[in-house]
């Protein structure tokens, strides 16, 4: 037995002596995907090789990746923080995605100071856009700018110009040249929004209970904050000197609210959610059906929308200032992780030499401006019209900041809460919306000093 045990010993000290130094203190990164996109079984391949490629790239560090279910990913994350076996790096994902996590959120601008990290390669605004009052969470990566699909055949029909193609540009209307704002896109709108009998919103013959086409819809536009972003970005809590929360909202947030709940309602050019849900609008899927004639949406929308019969063109301003909200996801260390720097290093290396690899299975416009034509050469390919993608690159240079996806206090109730008053906008008729609004942010100021469940 004693001979036995001398032969393990010797044995171990072999394998020690024979592996190469650097394999010897490799330290082990952990990365956990599955709170965004990525954890599909067709885009793991693409992912796995990613891993393969970094492990033999350098002998210092051991990439290692766990993919999880959306649906279960939130719970198991915490579980695995709570339980001290967090992973180091999570993403891709959104602002909204690591709400729940918001204090494991690892500032790595000292690491970018330190190691020279070059953020000039990115949009100085979708570098902005990662920073929150924590510091720096991420760096940019997939980007989703907003901006406004519109269909030419119906503004055609309407014998309207079409909107601009570039920020800045006016618009014309009987020949006179108008500033392209939220004002003016509700005119249009009106000239094309037609019932049944062919009249449009703006005739006194219209029927607006037999609409058949509606002039513009905030396609698919959950959480409700979004709905707020074309008059200008704007937070909902301010953290008073107490410690506590109070609800706020920005003036440009109530006049938001009031023009929409007018556009349902008074004038009719935005359908109701009994509209947007019924076969004539696609049931659900309101631009797609073809009888809407402009959306506002993300770049992400060009996923489900099939036809070619629609082009991209410039969001209105409001008061001057143009708002295209942004969807980001990206890459985020947590606090929580033993190795940081070894972290960033990883980080560095998903969103720099591999970051196409991984844009090819998340979707998404690579944050680097040299990186993009090859990305708008494969959705050239499913939309043949010629779709003008400059408004999408330019989107990201008016990012909502702070995002409409920010932290809130309590954040999952508070959201409900969010959610019930969109959904009271869009199913009351004869709503007074000042009064919802006082009791909402008196709903949110109890809500936000509410501890979480």
């Amino acid at each position: 037995m004693k001979r036995f045990t001398t032969l393990l010993v010797f044995l171990a000290l072999l394998v020690v002596l024979v592996l190469p130094a650097g394999a010897q203190d490799q330290v082990t990164i952990d990365w956990f995907v599955g709170l965004g996109t990525g954890a599909n079984p067709e885009q793991q391949e693409a992912q796995l090789a990613v891993v393969d490629a970094f492990n033999a790239s350098q002998d210092t560090i051991t990439l290692e990746i766990v993919f999880v279910e959306n649906s279960e990913a939130v719970q198991t994350l915490a579980t695995l923080i709570a339980t001290g076996q967090s992973p180091d790096i999570i993403g891709p994902v959104g602002f909204a995605g690591t709400n729940a996590f918001q204090d494991n959120l690892l500032d790595i601008q000292p690491f970018v100071d330190e190691t020279g990290y070059d953020l000039s390669q990115f949009p100085e605004a979708a570098v902005d856009f990662q920073r929150t009052d924590q510091g720096l969470l991420g760096l940019p990566l997939a980007n989703f700018p907003a901006f406004l699909y519109y269909r030419p055949g119906l503004f055609d029909e309407a014998g309207l110009e079409y909107p601009p193609a570039a920020y800045g540009e006016p618009y014309i209307l009987d020949g006179e040249e108008l500033e392209w704002n939220v004002d003016t896109m509700s005119e249009i709108a009106k000239y094309l929004t037609v019932d049944a009998n062919g009249f449009d919103a703006s005739e006194d013959e219209f029927d607006s209970e037999n609409v058949i086409q509606w002039g513009y819809i905030n396609q698919w536009s959950d959480p409700m904050r979004q709905h707020g972003t074309m008059f200008g970005a704007g937070s909902m809590y301010e953290t008073l000197d107490d410690g506590t929360y109070k609800a706020v909202m920005p003036e440009s947030w109530h006049t938001a609210f009031d023009w929409e709940y007018n556009a349902v309602w008074n004038e009719h050019f935005v359908p109701n959610f009994a509209q947007v849900n019924s076969d004539i609008l696609a049931s659900d899927n309101a631009f797609a059906s073809g009888n809407v004639a402009m959306a506002q949406s993300h770049l992400w929308y060009t996923c489900c929308v099939e036809d070619d019969e629609w082009d991209a063109a410039a969001l209105p301003s409001y008061e001057g200032v143009v708002t295209a909200r942004l969807h980001a996801d990206t890459f985020r260390i947590l606090t929580t992780s033993d190795n940081q720097a070894e972290a960033f290093e990883v980080l560095t290396y998903l969103v720099g030499p591999v970051s196409l690899d991984l844009l090819t299975v998340y979707g998404g416009m690579p944050a680097v401006p040299e990186d993009q034509p090859a990305y708008f050469a494969v959705l050239d390919e499913k939309f043949p019209q010629g779709v003008n993608w400059d408004v999408a690159r330019d989107g990201l240079s008016y990012p909502d900041i702070p995002s409409h996806e920010e932290w809130l206090p309590n954040n999952n109730v508070a959201n409900d809460r969010l959610n019930n008053f969109w959904n009271l906008l869009y199913t009351t008729p004869d709503l007074d919306v000042d009064a919802e609004i006082e009791a909402l942010l008196a709903d949110l100021d109890v809500i936000y000093n509410t501890e979480s469940e």
